[in-house]
This record gives C-alpha cells, sequence and structure tokens, in this order.
C-alpha cells in the first residue's frame, strides 16, 4: 500500500473491482437454465439458492471485523480463492447436493469479499494523501460494474450462441469462462493489492471474533430506537423477496416464451448487458429525482413501478415484451438504489455505520431465500405469470414504508443532517 499515487490507488481499485464483477456476469445468462439442464426443478432450485442467503445472513455482520484483524488482502484473497472452488465445483456439479454446496460456497464468498476492497482502497488513498477526496472512485466503481456485468453478460450469451465445444454443453462454456477469469483475478489482486498488514495477529482474531455478538446488539439496538432506521431496513425485506423475479425466474420465463432453453441463454446474454447499462442510466437520474419528487418520495414511487414491471414480465406473451419490461425494470433498479442507501446514511453516523448498513445488506438474504423456495414453488404449483405477479406486489406494498424518512424529511430543516437518533443511539450501545 506504501509508496503508491493517489491516482495509482485508484486505477488499482478499479482495475479489480471490473474483474470482481466481469466473472459474475458471465454467469448471469446460465446459472439458473444450466441448474434446469442439470434435472433440478424449480423448487429444488429455490432450495439449493437458499443456502447462500442463509451462509451470507450467519457470517455478513461477524466477519466485519476479520478484515481489520488480518488484513483486507488475505481475507479477499480468501473470499476469491472460495469462489474459483465453487465455480470448478459448479462446472461439473450434476446432483442437488453438489449444487446446494456450491451455492453454499456462494455464500462464504459473499460475505468474505463484502467490504474488504473498498476498505482497502480508501485507507491506501488516505495513506498516499490524507487530505485526498476518494469519493469519486466509489462512484466510478459504480459505474465500472455496471459496464462489467453488461460486458460478462454479453460475453456469456455469446458463448452459449457458439453451441457447444467438444463434450462442453453450451450452457457450461460460460462457467469454464468465469473460471479462467477468476483464476486470473485472484493472480491480479495478489499483485496489485499491496498492503501492510496489521501487526495484531490471532489475538485480534479472537477479540474480533469475540466482539461480533456486541456489533449485533448494536445494530439492532439502533433499528429499535429509530422509527425511520427500522422502516428503511424493512423495505429491504420486501426487496430481498421480490428480486427473486427479475434474477432468478426471468430467464425461466423468457425460455417458457421463445420455447428453447439454449436460445433464451443467448437472448438473455445481450438484454442483460443492455439491462446493467439500462441501470447505469438510472443511477445517473438520482440527482434529478432529489430535486424531485424528492428522496423519500422517490424512492417510495420507484418502488411502485419496479413492481409494475416485473407484473409486466409475468403478463406480456412475446420474448420481445418481457425483455422490454427487464430493461424498465433494472433502470428503475438502478434509479431507487442511490435513494435508498441516501437515505440510510442520513440515518447513522461515526463507528455505526458500516454495521447498520451491513445489517440492511444482511436482512435481504433470508428474505431472498424465502422468495426463492416460495415463488419457485408457486411457479411449480400454478404458473410463472403468477408468482412474476406475487414478486411484483411485494415489491410494490413495500412503498409506504419510505413514509418515515418522508416525513422526517419535512420536519428537519435543510441544513440540519438527521443524526441525533443515531448518536443516542450510538451513547446507549456503547
Amino acid at each position: 500500500m506504501t509508496g503508491l499515487s493517489v491516482r495509482q490507488v485508484r486505477h488499482r481499485f478499479l482495475v479489480l473491482h471490473g474483474l470482481r464483477w466481469l466473472s459474475t456476469g458471465l454467469m448471469v445468462p446460465v446459472i439458473i437454465l444450466l441448474m434446469q439442464d442439470r434435472g433440478l426443478s424449480l423448487p429444488q432450485i429455490g432450495l439449493a439458492v437458499t443456502a447462500q442467503g442463509l451462509v451470507v445472513l450467519a457470517l455478513e455482520l461477524p466477519t466485519g471485523g476479520l478484515a481489520d484483524a488480518l488484513g483486507r488482502r488475505p481475507v479477499l484473497a480468501t473470499a476469491w480463492t472460495v469462489n474459483l472452488v465453487s465455480l470448478a465445483l459448479f462446472a461439473v456439479a450434476d446432483s442437488f447436493a453438489l449444487i446446494f454446496l456450491c451455492w453454499a460456497l456462494q455464500g462464504v464468498y459473499r460475505a468474505l469479499d463484502s467490504g474488504p476492497l473498498e476498505s482497502w482502497y480508501v485507507d491506501a488513498t488516505l495513506a498516499a494523501d490524507p487530505e485526498a477526496r476518494y469519493e469519486p472512485g466509489l462512484g466510478l466503481a459504480g459505474t465500472v460494474l455496471g459496464v462489467a456485468m453488461s460486458a460478462g453478460a454479453l460475453l456469456g450469451g455469446g458463448l452459449v450462441a457458439l453451441g457447444p465445444i467438444g463434450p462442453v454443453g453450451a450452457l457450461t462454456v460460460p462457467v469454464l469462462a468465469a473460471i479462467a477469469l477468476q483464476l486470473v483475478s485472484l493472480v491480479t489482486l495478489l499483485l496489485l493489492m499491496g498492503e501492510v498488514r496489521p501487526a495484531k495477529g490471532l489475538g485480534a482474531l479472537r477479540a474480533s471474533a469475540a466482539e461480533a455478538p456486541r456489533m449485533v446488539r448494536q445494530a439492532f439496538g439502533l433499528l429499535r430506537r429509530s422509527r425511520v432506521l427500522a422502516a428503511l431496513v424493512a423495505v429491504e425485506l420486501f426487496w430481498g423477496f421480490g428480486m427473486v423475479t427479475f434474477e432468478g425466474l426471468l430467464p425461466v420465463r423468457l425460455a417458457e416464451v421463445v420455447g428453447d432453453a439454449d436460445r433464451a441463454a443467448a437472448l438473455l446474454g445481450p438484454a442483460g448487458s443492455v439491462a446493467w447499462l439500462a441501470s447505469a442510466a438510472g443511477a445517473a437520474l438520482t440527482p434529478l429525482l432529489l430535486r424531485w419528487p424528492g428522496a423519500a418520495p422517490g424512492a417510495a414511487l420507484l418502488r411502485i413501478v419496479q413492481g409494475v414491471t416485473v407484473a409486466g414480465m409475468g403478463l406480456f406473451a412475446g420474448p420481445v415484451g418481457v425483455l422490454i419490461a427487464y430493461l424498465a425494470c433494472y433502470t428503475v433498479h438502478g434509479a431507487s438504489n442511490p435513494l435508498h442507501y441516501g437515505l440510510l446514511h442520513r440515518q447513522v453516523d461515526g463507528p455505526y455505520r458500516t454495521s447498520v448498513i451491513s445489517l440492511n445488506s444482511m436482512v435481504s438474504q433470508p428474505a431472498s431465500a424465502l422468495g426463492a423456495v416460495a415463488l419457485t414453488a408457486l411457479a411449480a404449483a400454478t404458473s410463472l405469470s403468477t408468482a412474476m405477479l406475487v414478486g411484483g406486489a411485494v415489491l410494490a406494498v413495500a412503498a409506504p414504508l419510505y413514509l418515515p424518512a418522508w416525513r422526517a424529511e419535512r420536519r428537519r430543516p435543510p441544513s440540519t443532517p438527521d443524526l441525533a437518533e443515531s448518536r443516542r443511539g450510538s451513547d446507549d450501545a456503547g
């Protein structure tokens, strides 16, 4: 970390961030369809996906201090190694048990991967120049994420369209490409991410593990003391349940409409690429939405609109209509996330910011797991259209949960940050 300029740190951060999401984008067009091709039913797929959510739920907050104890570089290298093992196993997994194990490993990977790279970037930037601003780099990371996911989805769909390669099926080819890319990413990480490790050793690791329960209590304590914060985190429960529709059921719905899984995967590649660009365009609307209708009402309106787009995916009879609704959904997705997280950041301050943001992320995992089980079972018992309508309705009914934040905005003078409640919570929790 020492000896790098601010510009060099930002460049390395963006390269690593792009590689991390490029391999994820490769898997987007095929992951659900490949599990179906391996013989899993929709309810079995839903159960397998819950493994990731449950593991992340268990590890999200406890792993918050792990990178501080051992260093960001070794923790992130461990995360990316676990992902490599998971992808390699997924390439050959041909049973429910093995695919369930793949998703459990993905949960370990997601929990360990959450935060270390961004933390390293901020610390390395301040080490290079204590007066430097790191926010522009974090903003650029969002752009890099969208472009990387877009390029990965496009490449994944293109590899499927090329057809099978020898004994390797068309749907498996993007998985092999993701394995190769993940190996390149791991080597690049070890080369670019220099770090002076904390000289705390295993004692700090044990202290960090002992501290985890108190961190959890503090985070939940803040929710009890702030009705606004509790309502905002509750939005994530509905979002986690409903996102199963456009992340998990959409590929199956598209295959149903076009009548062929390989053709659906080939279509979903370019569609997924455009969807992530649409998400980036939606995020660019944030300044306009903040001016009108405002953060809280804008976020509430976008939840309703997103529910309508999901309903469109379930109701349109042709691939063109389904894909248009899909692109609209991702545009709304990109626009709503900055508003939601901006409202969260206004409610927390000081050392509890990371805990609350992690908690917001964590609560979506059990909701997503429940959605994966419930909506896939509903789709198998009735139809995909019915399941998507239910998922869209769940997304939309979260809109009133932004009302407490809206009332707090209207009561607060424009120049006064809404930090009083979190400071009281910090004092009480300490």
